[in-house]
């Protein structure tokens, strides 16, 4: 196997050494790990210099992680190709949990793996379990283990690379740049994958994890609303390049059963006497507020042939 772990900034230089670390330990004879620096000379030359025998690539495609992943897949030859992000960190067994999916069967063509969040300074009570995405983790209302999903969640996630070839890689009109919090690119590549061949299926293995890094800045009230907005934001891109029906296919279940589901439970825990469920309470109606506030823009923008995309509003 195949491990990317794609980095852009020496702020995260800590975590980042902790997460090569973690995946060099579980390198079987035959895998490989590349680290991809994303239009950064200076980390990619520290990276060189400090850490013996890594494999460090620059990015050779347009600036993001998109492009930096394809830059990845391009490059190793293994069939499957692990992506793992540069602030989170694999637990032993975790190459191990990829390996015995794909061994699954050949129609499995992705998978996505459990991701913990690994909280800097502690959750904020008011934070609901059903938005653990919006930290780039697992959240409340995920399928369990071996169930089918629309696409991984990109912190710990791996494809069968031929098939993502065939489909062109991640799309980069979607996807992070630097920190600005958009993304879909997994999502988008999902699509494609199940396009091109109807019998692909994309599982989630819970045996394969990671801990995910939340910084401080991140646990703020106003990262939630602002990437909850940049998620409507992108949702409304991937509606434009595939269609509704397939962007939104996940996300109506979501809304309608786990987040409706979600504010009477914590309602219920309020009347009790938890006042951090009422806050939870609230937070669940802003954050859909905020991404459905998103889309709308994005989508009147995309209309009027006026959205600025999303990879160049850094």
């Amino acid at each position: 196997m195949g491990v990317i772990i794609c980095c852009y900034t020496d702020r995260r230089w800590n975590i980042l050494l902790e997460s090569i670390a973690s995946v060099r330990s579980q390198l079987a004879p035959g895998d490989d790990l590349v680290v991809v620096v994303d239009h950064n000379p200076a980390l990619q030359q520290r990276l060189m210099q400090q850490i013996s025998g890594l494999h460090v690539l620059a990015n050779v495609g347009e600036k993001g992680l998109s492009g930096a992943r394809n830059t990845g897949i391009e490059t190793l030859a293994q069939d499957v190709v692990l992506f793992l992000d540069d602030d989170a960190v694999a637990r032993p067994g975790w190459l191990q949990g990829y390996r015995d999916g794909f061994a699954l069967n050949e129609t499995v063509v992705a998978i996505g793996g459990a991701i913990k969040p690994r909280w800097e300074v502690g959750r904020p009570r008011w934070f609901p379990a059903e938005f653990g995405w919006v930290v780039g983790c697992d959240y409340r209302g995920l399928p369990g283990d071996g169930a089918e999903i629309r696409n991984p969640i990109g912190a710990s996630m791996g494809v069968r690379r031929t098939k993502a070839l065939q489909v062109g890689g991640f799309s980069s009109r979607l996807g992070r740049v630097n920190d600005l919090p958009v993304g879909n690119e997994e999502t988008e590549l999902g699509i494609r994958l199940r396009q091109l061949d109807p019998t692909a299926r994309i599982i989630r293995i819970t045996h394969a994890v990671v801990d995910h890094l939340v910084p401080a800045d991140r646990c703020r009230f106003r990262y939630y609303t602002r990437r909850c907005y940049h998620e409507g934001r992108s949702k409304a891109a991937l509606s434009g390049a595939v269609g509704s029906q397939s962007a939104l296919s996940a996300e109506r279940s979501y809304v309608t059963r786990t987040l409706t589901r979600a504010v009477g439970r914590y309602l219920a825990e309020g009347l009790k006497g938890s006042g951090a469920s009422l806050m939870q309470a609230a937070a669940v109606p802003v954050g859909l507020a905020c991404t459905g506030a998103g889309y709308i823009v994005m989508t009147t923008q995309l209309r009027r042939g006026s959205a600025t995309p999303l990879n160049e509003l850094v």
